[in-house]
């Protein structure tokens, strides 16, 4: 006859096993549940950017037809003289800030007598006052005389003499180029009022001789 004695086996807490794997059960599937609402969510979003992205291939695309009709229906040569008389009225705003008697003014009191003015063409860019001119001497020494007396007013820089001929009669041609800037330094310049009481105190004054 065989006798087990039952109080020697070992007891095992089945209870708390049962409590474990629920629990890992539970923490399996919410974690499943997060992973497959995550794919769902970055599966929209990547479907939601894709029709973005189509949808501006697409509206880019069409742009880009309608700019090419476009440029096909324009008339290259109105196009061209829009530009041109663009330029033409930008040109002649700029003139407006160039002070025409201010420049003969000058340039009567450096004329010599045997040096006439013939043209003059003045070109604004960038701020910038070219001027060309044509005048006619007699002799080569009196235009350079005229040249000299430019640089002494200060209102002329980088004159240059750059193409000489002759006329039916005789007489030397020579087109001068050179920068204007007399208008801004006029404008710079201070005034100095003259006095209005002075009293002559030279020999020379006092005798009607301006010192």
């Amino acid at each position: 006859m065989l006798r087990t004695n039952l109080s020697t086996r070992p007891f095992y807490n089945e209870r708390g096993v049962h409590l474990l794997v629920g629990v890992a059960a539970i923490l399996l599937v919410a974690l499943t549940a997060w992973n497959v609402y995550t794919v769902v969510t970055l599966s929209r979003a990547n479907t939601q950017l894709s029709s973005r992205v189509n949808n501006d291939h697409a509206e880019a695309e069409q742009l880009r037809k309608m700019a090419t009709d476009i440029r096909r229906k324009i008339n290259q040569e109105e196009l061209q003289q829009v530009v041109s008389a663009a330029r033409e009225a930008n040109s002649l705003i700029d003139q407006r800030t160039f002070s025409w008697t201010a420049f003969f003014n000058r340039i009567e009191s450096t004329m010599p007598p045997d040096v006439m003015l013939t043209s003059v063409r003045p070109s604004i860019k960038d701020g910038v006052t070219r001027v060309s001119m044509v005048v006619i001497g007699r002799r080569a020494e009196d235009i350079d005389e005229f040249i000299e007396k430019l640089e002494a007013t200060g209102s002329f820089d980088d004159i240059l003499p750059s193409q000489t001929d002759y006329t039916d009669e005789g007489l030397r041609r020579v087109l001068i180029e050179c920068i204007y800037t007399g208008d801004a330094r006029a404008e710079q310049a201070p005034e100095t009022p003259a006095a209005p009481d002075a009293k002559p105190s030279t020999p020379a004054a006092q005798k009607g001789v301006a010192p």
